[in-house]
C-alpha cells in the first residue's frame, strides 16, 4: 500500500514503521499543503544564554539553569533539544518561546538577528503573502501536555482557533479551508466529528490530541515551531506517526525545535541537528546522526561503543545519563567547548547573526509588534459564546452543578415553609426571617459549584493567553455573561416557585432581585477566589469559610445593634447584609411593620426601619462590580503556573 493509499484510509502520512530511515515524508504532504501553508522559517540564533533563579531552599542563592548556552535553528530544519531528566533543555525551549515568568537571563536570544517582543511571536502583520492569505506568526509553541476543550469536536477546535488567531478581514470560507487542509494534513479525518473529550469522558487518542495541538498551531501558518516532549505519552507507532508529520512540515520550510526524551530510533534520525545538554551546559551542538557518535567516541569516551541491537538514540541518552550521574557533565561541557565542532558553530552563528542584520523591513516591524491579539474584544467574545457557550448550554454536566441546588432548596423551602409568609404573629416572625435568610445564604453557598470552571480550566486558560486567543477581559466577561444568563432564568423560575407557595409580602420584583443580585455575586466571588487559589483543594476551603464569617455579620444571627463596635465595619463590607436587609424591609415595610419583642416593631428590632430596599440592592450590586474587578485582577497578575 502506498503513502497516497494509507493517508486516503486515515492512516499515517506516508509513515510505516517497517521501512525505518531517516525523513522519508509522505507524498500526500505534498500535495496537500497549498501555498497557504508554505512557510518561510527564520533563523532563531541563541549566543552566550545564561539563565538563573532563585534557590527555593535558600533565597539569597541564585542557581544556574543554563551556562553559557549558544547555537542556532535553521529554516526546514528540525532541531532536538536532549538531555538527561533536569538537564535545561525545556527551560531553554521555554526561553526561546518567551514563556519564562520567573528568573533572569544574560545573553541574546534572536529571531531573524532581532530580540521579538513578547507579542512578536503571535502577530505579525506585516509578512502576509497575499491578502486572502494569513499572515504568519513569528513562532508557535505545542506543549507537552494537551491543553483542549474536551467540549469540541476537532473541526471546531481547530475552527473555534482559526476564528480567534486568523484576522476578521478573512472570511469564514477561507478560515474553514485552511482547517480542511490540517484535517487533512495532519491526518484528522477519521475523526474530524469526534468529541475531544476529557479524564472523565471518552473522546479522540492521545497521538490524536498531540495532532490537534499541532494544528491548533499551525492555524496562523509560523514561521518557527517549537514543541515540548511531542512523544511524551505515546506509544512509539504514535510517537514515529506524530514526529513524521511534523518532518513534513519542516520540510515545506517551517523552522523546527522540539524537545526529546527518549525518542525511538526512526523518530531520532528525523531530526537533523542535535544539542544535548548535561546541568544546563552544551556539551553537543552540531548535525545529527554519525558525527555525534564519533564525536562522543573521540572527545568524551565514558561507555563503550554501540552494542548490537543498540541504537544510536539508545546509546547517546546512555552516554549522557551516565556522565550526569558520575558528575562528569563539567568535563563534557569543558570538552565541547575546546572543540573544533563548537569553534565552527560559533563562527556559522556569528555569520547568521551578520547576516540578519540585513532582514527586510517587513520581518523588522513584526519583531516590534505590540498587539497581544489579531482580533478585536467583540469578535473574541462573540467566538467564545459560538463555540463555548453554546456547547456548555446544552451539557447536562455543565447545567446540572448550577440548577440542581438551586432546586433542591426552592423544594425544601416552600414544602417546609409553605404559607408561612400570611401569618404575621409575634411567634411567626422569626420564621419569615429566616426563611428570607436562606433565600440570600443559599446562593452565596452555592457559588462552590463555579470554582472549578476557573481552576480546572486554569492550564487551557494559560495556553489560550500565551497563544493571543483572547485578552483577560474578553475571557472575563464571556464566563460571566455565560453564568449569568443560566442565573436570570434560575432566579426568575425559583424566586416564583418561593415566592408565591410562601406567602410572602411586598414586591416581587424586589424578592426577585435580590435573588439574582446575590446569585451574581456568588458567581463572581467564587472566580476571585478561584483565580487566587492555586488548587482546587484552597479554594474549596477559602469559598465556604469566607462566606461563614458573612452569616455572622448580616443581621440575623447578630442583630447589627449588638456586634460590637470593633467588628461593625465587617457588616459594612457584607453583601449578604443588604441582601437580607431589603428583603426583611420589602416584607415588613407599612402596615405590615408589626409588634414582635417587648413594644419594638420587627423592622425596629432589627434596624432596619430606615432602610430604602432598593438603595440596599444597588449597594449589593456595587459588591459584584467589585468582585468583578477582583477576579480580572486575580486572572491578570496572579501567576500559578511557573515556567
Amino acid at each position: 500500500m502506498d503513502a497516497d493509499a494509507d493517508v486516503e484510509k486515515g492512516h499515517t502520512n506516508g509513515y510505516n514503521p517497517s521501512e525505518g530511515g531517516h525523513s522519508r515524508p509522505g507524498k500526500s504532504m505534498s500535495k496537500a499543503l497549498s501555498k497557504a501553508f508554505l512557510s518561510a522559517g527564520m533563523v532563531v540564533s541563541v549566543k552566550n544564554v545564561t539563565y538563573t533563579v532563585i534557590n527555593s531552599q535558600n533565597k539569597k542563592e541564585s542557581i544556574s539553569l543554563l551556562k553559557d548556552v549558544g547555537g542556532y535553528i535553521l529554516p526546514g530544519e528540525m532541531t532536538a533539544l536532549m538531555g538527561p531528566s533536569g538537564s535545561g533543555k525545556t527551560t531553554l525551549l521555554d526561553l526561546l518561546a518567551g514563556r519564562k515568568t520567573v528568573g533572569h537571563m544574560d545573553g541574546q536570544i534572536a529571531f531573524a538577528g532581532n530580540k521579538p517582543t513578547p507579542q512578536a511571536c503571535l502577530y505579525a502583520p506585516h509578512l502576509s503573502p497575499a491578502p486572502e492569505f494569513c499572515p504568519y506568526a513569528t513562532a508557535c509553541y505545542v506543549e507537552q501536555f494537551d491543553t483542549l476543550l474536551g467540549t469540541l469536536t476537532v473541526e471546531e477546535m481547530l475552527m473555534y482557533t482559526a476564528e480567534l488567531k486568523r484576522p476578521i478581514s478573512q472570511s469564514h470560507d477561507v478560515k474553514k479551508a485552511a482547517v480542511e487542509e490540517l484535517i487533512d494534513v495532519l491526518a484528522l479525518e477519521g475523526c474530524r466529528n469526534v468529541l475531544i473529550g476529557s479524564a472523565l469522558s471518552k473522546g479522540i487518542s492521545g497521538g490524536q490530541a498531540k495532532r490537534v495541538n499541532i494544528g491548533i498551531a499551525l492555524v496562523t501558518n509560523p514561521r518557527v515551531l517549537f514543541l515540548d516532549e511531542p512523544t511524551s505519552g505515546l506509544d512509539s507507532y504514535t510517537s514515529n506517526e506524530v514526529m513524521t508529520v511534523v518532518k513534513q512540515l519542516a520540510s515545506h520550510g517551517i523552522t523546527v525545535c522540539a524537545t526529546i526524551h527518549s525518542p525511538t530510533p526512526y523518530c531520532f534520525n528525523l531530526f537533523d541537528r542535535l544539542m544535548l545538554l548535561l546541568r544546563g551546559s552544551v556539551v553537543y551542538f552540531g548535525p545529527n546522526g554519525k558525527l555525534a557518535i564519533e564525536y562522543f567516541h573521540t572527545r568524551c569516551p565514558s561507555i563503550a561503543g554501540i552494542k548490537e541491537g543498540e541504537n544510536e538514540a539508545e546509546w547517546i541518552v546512555d552516554l549522557t545519563t551516565q556522565a550526569d550521574r558520575q558528575g562528569r557533565s563539567v568535563d563534557f561541557a569543558a570538552a565541547f567547548a575546546g572543540s573544533e565542532l563548537k569553534a565552527a558553530a560559533d563562527k556559522e552563528l556569528e555569520q547568521l547573526l551578520v547576516e540578519a542584520e540585513e532582514m527586510d523591513e517587513a520581518t523588522e516591524k513584526d519583531m516590534a509588534v505590540k498587539r497581544e491579539t489579531v482580533t478585536p474584544f467583540w469578535w473574541a467574545l462573540k467566538t467564545l459564546f459560538k463555540y463555548r457557550t453554546a456547547k456548555n448550554y446544552r451539557s447536562p454536566d455543565y447545567l446540572g452543578p448550577r440548577v440542581a441546588d438551586k432546586l433542591i432548596f426552592s423544594l425544601i423551602i416552600f414544602t417546609l415553609y409553605w404559607k408561612v409568609g400570611k401569618n404575621m404573629n409575634p411567634d411567626n416572625i422569626t420564621n419569615i426571617a429566616a426563611v428570607l435568610f436562606m433565600w440570600v445564604c443559599l446562593p452565596a453557598f452555592g457559588a462552590a459549584s463555579y470554582v472549578p470552571a476557573i481552576v480546572l480550566e486554569r492550564p487551557l486558560f494559560v495556553r489560550e493567553r500565551n497563544d493571543g486567543l483572547y485578552r483577560v477581559i474578553t475571557y472575563l466577561v464571556a464566563k460571566i455573561l455565560e453564568e449569568l444568563g443560566i442565573a436570570l432564568i434560575n432566579s426568575i423560575v425559583f424566586a416564583n416557585l418561593v415566592f408565591w407557595t410562601v406567602a410572602l409580602k411586598g414586591s416581587f420584583a424586589i424578592f426577585w432581585l435580590i435573588y439574582f443580585v446575590t446569585l451574581s455575586t456568588g458567581i463572581v466571588l467564587a472566580y476571585t477566589v478561584a483565580a487566587l487559589s492555586p488548587n482546587m483543594d484552597v479554594a474549596n476551603a477559602a469559598l465556604p469559610t469566607y462566606v461563614v464569617s458573612l452569616l455572622f455579620f448580616s443581621g440575623f444571627l447578630v442583630r447589627f445593634d449588638a456586634i460590637p463596635n470593633y467588628w461593625k465595619w465587617y457588616s459594612y463590607i457584607d453583601f449578604l447584609k443588604y441582601a437580607w436587609g431589603a428583603l426583611m424591609k420589602n416584607q415588613f415595610n407599612g402596615d405590615r411593620n408589626v409588634q414582635f419583642v417587648e413594644g419594638t416593631t420587627v423592622l425596629d428590632y432589627y434596624g432596619l426601619a430606615g432602610i430604602n430596599p432598593w438603595v440596599w440592592l444597588v449597594i449589593e450590586a456595587c459588591f459584584f462590580i467589585t468582585f468583578f474587578g477582583f477576579a480580572f485582577l486575580a486572572l491578570s497578575y496572579v501567576r500559578h503556573v511557573k515556567r
